[in-house]
């Protein structure tokens, strides 16, 4: 049984480290408007590099995102995924009529 909790945590984990990658990646673009705008308003100020080092932490923390993604590629099995029973003979146990 121990797989199977390990497989759904894995996909828990994927899935989780997909949103917050996709949150990092909204900040990075938040961000780096704000750089933008901020440096075409007042070049060399501190509200500029302020989001400078916060669009850099965003940049990184989506870098580590992707990277532990990539790291955490579903690992081929070789058998298709199928979430229903395994289909088994209905009959196995019942002795066949010969006529």
């Amino acid at each position: 049984m121990a797989p199977k909790i390990e497989r759904i945590e894995f996909l828990r984990a994927a899935r989780q480290l997909h949103r917050v990658r996709s949150f990092y990646a909204a900040g990075v673009l938040l961000w780096a408007g704000t750089t933008a705008w901020s440096g075409w308003q007042a070049p060399g100020s501190r509200q500029m590099w302020v989001s400078v080092l916060l669009l850099a932490v965003f940049t990184a923390l989506l870098v580590t995102a992707g990277l532990s993604l990539r790291r955490l590629a579903v690992p081929a099995t070789g058998r298709p995924a199928h979430h229903a029973a395994p289909h088994k003979a209905a009959n196995s146990r019942q002795a066949h009529a010969h006529a």
